[in-house]
């Protein structure tokens, strides 16, 4: 039962990756056909991370009344009928509102699933939840492609994608039952002998305590956002997700532009070299999945900084474009293990009876630095250089390296 439902898991989150590069590849055919400028893309870019800030503050509220399965359940079937609609709009504005239930859908879902696995799971399965991110995220232009290429347009694209979705949203309502065990035993007392067992065993309590539970203890209060930020740590924990997600999405949407202006490198070459950042995220984080069932989430977290840190250095060094592209890769495979580790190590530092509401506070602080960070590197880019770019990044690196110092020794307290 534990391998069935991981594997929901796993499916869940691939449908999490499917709409995010959907709105990029479609846009030049959308922009057209609804007579927009292409700056429009901002706009429906901005509805859906606000959607997604707002669910996932409310997420802890939100899965402690409907559980986290028939939360996951419920988030793709948003973010499917936001998907169909998309495939209908006849305007825009349709657009506008149909990104409402997309954001509200995916922020809590992955406040949902990654507390889940940061409760139940080894790190190793919250990086290859992670990767599956990335796979559905690869997935999803090729079938936008494949609809342009085969002359169904971008609406036969979105039409796919809302099919596959709602094919996983049944699935994942047929196999509600599977959660019930993992939400019983959410806080059950805990053997320490068994926190050690295989990876696809869950860190409960025994399968006689919640068949059959003498006492089953009521769920923690619900946390206030002002008690989740007086929490001894919490305040640093948002600051680095903050700096984290500067880190990924600024060198995200700014390495072509960087390859292109300071590096020189054709266009189309800096386009195709640019998602080298996020193709070192997917594998890195595949790779970082075995590697965590040796090295624990601190030691993670610092292995990424490092590799974050060398590939700055080379993006600094000058020298050919191709040097600034193995710098670009290498910031990926940099960032692949610290978002997951921090996750991860969440319930280890502040007690998993209040894990799920710092996850949810975690989520939205991540998403507001996707708001405020490569934008603002834009103005950088704009009144002084796009060669600033390392330098941007270093500064939101350094800053994540010596919070991360300090929670370490929270943690050790």
């Amino acid at each position: 039962m534990t391998n069935l439902l991981l594997a929901l898991i796993y499916l869940a989150f691939i449908s999490l990756g499917l709409p995010d590069a959907l709105l990029g590849s479609a846009w030049p055919a959308i922009y057209s056909d609804f007579m927009v400028t292409v700056s429009y893309a901002g706009i429906v870019s901005v509805i859906i991370s606000m959607g997604t800030i707002v669910s996932s503050l409310l997420s802890d509220r939100l899965i402690s009344w409907l559980g986290t399965g028939k939360i996951t359940a419920i988030s793709v079937g948003l973010t499917a009928v936001a998907i169909l609609g998309f495939a209908l709009a006849p305007n825009f504005w349709a657009l506008c509102i149909c990104a409402i239930p997309y954001g509200l859908g995916a922020g809590s879902i992955d406040v949902a699933l990654n507390n889940y696995v940061a409760l139940h799971f080894k790190s190793s399965h919250l990086n290859w939840l992670h990767c599956c991110w990335g796979i559905g995220a690869t997935i999803g232009p090729y079938i936008m492609g494949a609809a342009l290429a085969g002359g169904s347009g971008w609406r036969g694209g979105y039409w796919y994608a809302a099919c596959i979705q709602l094919a996983i949203t049944a699935i994942l309502f047929l196999s509600l039952p599977l959660w019930k065990r993992g939400e019983l035993a959410d806080f059950a007392p805990v053997r320490p002998s068994h926190t050690n067992q295989g990876t696809e065993n869950l860190v409960s309590a025994t399968a006689e305590e919640v068949r059959e539970p003498k006492f089953q203890p009521p769920p923690p209060r619900h946390l206030k956002l002002s008690e989740v930020v007086q929490i001894r740590g919490v305040k640093a924990m948002m600051v680095c997700f903050f700096c984290y997600s500067a880190l990924e999405h600024t060198i995200g949407l700014w390495a072509a532009t960087y390859l292109r202006l300071f590096k020189n490198m054709d266009a189309a070459a800096a386009a195709a070299f640019a998602s080298m950042v996020f193709l070192g995220i997917t594998i890195g984080r595949a790779i970082s999945g075995f590697l965590a069932m040796r090295y624990t989430d601190q030691q993670m977290i610092r292995l990424g900084i490092i590799l974050t840190a060398l590939g700055l250095l080379i993006l600094i060094i000058p020298g050919p474009a191709l040097l600034a592209v193995c710098g670009i890769m290498t910031i990926g495979l940099g960032c692949s293990p610290i978002y997951p580790a921090m996750i991860h190590s969440t319930p280890q530092i502040f007690g998993r009876e209040r894990s799920r509401a710092i996850t949810g506070v975690q989520m939205s602080c991540f998403f507001v630095g996707v708001l405020i960070m490569p934008p603002l590197f834009g103005l950088v880019a704009d009144r002084l250089s796009v060669g600033l770019l390392p330098v941007y990044l270093s500064i939101s690196l350094g800053l994540m390296a010596f919070l991360q110092y300090r929670l370490r020794r929270l943690a050790d307290d």
